[in-house]
């Protein structure tokens, strides 16, 4: 396996020149959020993630978390790591001032993230849970519970867990049992969750669970679900740590991938109960989850587009260094890099054009993030709420399906030595699996995007996407050649992005299961056109900057170029999967499969 060597100029790029990161220093509270402030953490950031996180991910991948007699010990090395990731700071980054925090918008911290997820996904998930914990009981917990919790999670010393599924449940939250019983100023909980990511382990001196668990006079369904905070160990009026919590992890799970980030089955009030405390009102509980949401399914979409950079930078160097057969139509006869055959740079150019349009779109999504959170306008800011809406499902699903394909280029491009763990290539195609699945299936994602978001307003939402799409693809035709031939593609793209939307808006109140057999297909259609106006946007920028560094920005020329001539034409087919593929997908009966 090749290092890890964080892309700090291409997110820089993406950040800088394709979305409106200049608006937000602009924005209250966040006036030190300059471009030179994202340089130096950028930089300093990615010596952290290349020189602590990487050589501990293959290592990390094969020992494992271990479980035994109800504690987990993390792989070696990465207690260390998490020691030094706190006492550097990386931990607080995008915390909140008020509780220690350094209180940078998302448009930093959304990146950042990017390169811990790259450097090692099973590590990273460590602190993106604390940081989903965190936001929750930002928003809904009492001051006390803040006062309590928040400091020491905020810092690193303690980490948070989002405790939601149980076996019966899966993704049908109003399956939930868990039960919360009343006794003085806490609760008794008691209940099984699993998947419970990073539920135990010895890297931090405390754990803060967040749980569901329904109250005795709870009304059934989802309306009936409140959240708890449930800390490993109890806190002392002083802030010191008291007694061992009745809260275990009775096994962890055998995954396919991120073997070193521990999946726990944890068990709540096995001898009595587990001492509890509400969060917020009674039976809000879901809703109070749902408010650290977007953020999460931000964050796992960016795990889509780290996990794709982390195989790409190993297949170039496989491709680089591995000599076999003369290249085509050459005259030498000596063997050469497989980096000369065409099929080989195809799939290469493949996975680059795709991970530059991926980043870029998460990138603009965390900035959206940061004006609809503080923007002084309310116009404004709910203007950018709904961008931020729209845009989440398709950069968690898209980002992570496209995940999948990237790192199965990249073990196709090492050929016979894909398949064998050594190399790592299979590594990052096992870790990214997860990806689509958890945070919300690429299916939730989809049915969340045609329903609450592109219903809900009657599309006006994905029209004003597309048209700011339009512009893009009209400033890019400026710019030569290649500006041209992305217009063109862009253009005849987003014809078919408002037709397959006109569509969508017009079946989904009469014909639901016809809206919702096309509705991954329409996901995978927009994130396909809105990587298409990043493209247009890359064309525009580059060109701009090219005579700085002519080599480097041709690439990015190039790298455009390719995703308008090789992914735009698949929104030809997705529409009409979109638009005319409801009845082929409802033809059978149940019974017929």
């Amino acid at each position: 396996m090749t290092a890890f060597a964080t892309p700090v100029r291409d997110m820089l790029f993406a950040l800088k020149s394709l979305t409106d990161f200049d608006q937000v220093a602009r924005l209250p509270g966040y006036e030190e959020a300059t471009a030179e402030l994202a340089d130096a953490v950028f930089e300093e950031a990615g010596k952290f993630a290349n020189g602590v996180l990487a050589p501990l991910n293959q290592p990390g991948d094969v020992q494992g978390a271990q479980w035994s007699d109800y504690q987990v010990k993390a792989a070696d090395g990465f207690a260390e790591a998490y020691r030094q990731f706190v006492e550097a700071g990386w931990n607080s980054l995008g915390g909140d001032t008020a509780f220690g925090g350094q209180g940078l918008p998302a448009a930093i911290s959304v990146a950042v993230n990017e390169m811990w997820c790259a450097a090692n996904l099973s590590y990273s998930l460590l602190p993106l849970l604390t940081q989903g914990a965190i936001e929750s009981l930002h928003h809904h917990a009492s001051d006390a519970l803040k006062a309590t919790y928040l400091h020491k999670m905020v810092e690193g010393v303690w980490t948070g867990t989002m405790n939601l599924t149980e076996p019966q449940a899966g993704s049908d939250l109003s399956q939930v049992r868990s039960k919360a019983v009343p006794e003085g100023e806490h609760y008794r909980i008691s209940g099984q969750k699993i998947f419970i990511t990073w539920g135990e382990h010895d890297c931090a001196e405390n754990i803060i669970h967040l749980v569901l668990a329904r109250l005795p006079d709870a009304p059934a369904g989802v309306k009936g679900i409140s959240l708890f905070v449930v800390p490993k160990y109890l806190v002392g009026a002083d802030g010191a740590l008291g007694a061992r919590n009745d809260v275990r992890c009775v096994s962890i799970e055998h995954k396919l991938g991120i073997h070193a980030s521990p999946t726990c089955v944890m068990q709540f009030g096995e001898q009595g109960g587990a001492i509890g405390y509400l969060v917020g009102e009674p039976n809000r509980g879901l809703e109070y989850m749902f408010t650290m949401m977007n953020h999460a399914r931000l964050g796992v979409g960016v795990e889509g587009v780290a996990i794709a950079e982390r195989a790409y930078q190993q297949a170039v160097w496989y491709a680089r260094d591995r000599v076999q057969s003369r290249e085509l139509g050459g005259s030498n006869p000596a063997p050469v890099a497989i980096i000369r055959h065409p099929d080989i740079r195809r799939m290469l150019m493949s996975m680059r054009s795709q991970i530059e349009a991926m980043r870029a779109l998460s990138y603009v999504a965390a900035v959206a993030l940061d004006m609809a959170a503080v923007h002084p306008d309310a116009a404004a800011q709910k203007q950018q709420q709904a961008l931020v809406d729209f845009l989440i499902p398709i950069v968690k699903a898209w980002s992570t399906e496209q995940a999948q394909e990237i790192t199965y280029l990249g073990v196709q491009i090492h050929g016979g030595m894909g398949f064998i763990e050594e190399t790592g290539a299979a590594q990052f195609m096992r870790d990214a699996r997860i990806t689509t699945i958890y945070e919300g299936t690429t299916g939730i994602q989809a049915l969340d995007l045609i329903g609450r978001k592109l219903a809900r307003d009657g599309g006006a939402t994905a029209r004003a996407v597309l048209a700011m799409a339009a512009a893009d693809a009209e400033k890019a035709r400026t710019c030569g050649e290649t500006g041209a031939r992305v217009a063109d593609a862009l253009q005849a793209a987003l014809k078919l992005a408002q037709q397959s939307s006109d569509w969508m808006v017009a079946q989904f109140s009469g014909q639901p299961r016809a809206a919702a057999a096309g509705a991954v297909p329409y996901l995978k259609l927009m994130g396909t056109v809105l990587g298409g106006m990043m493209m247009a946007r890359q064309v525009v920028a580059a060109t701009l900057q090219r005579d700085s560094d002519p080599a480097w920005f041709d690439a990015k020329l190039a790298t455009a170029r390719f995703y308008a001539e090789h992914s735009l034409p698949l929104v030809s087919g997705l529409h009409v999967q979109v638009t005319g593929g409801a009845d082929s997908v409802l033809l059978m009966d149940d019974a017929q499969f």
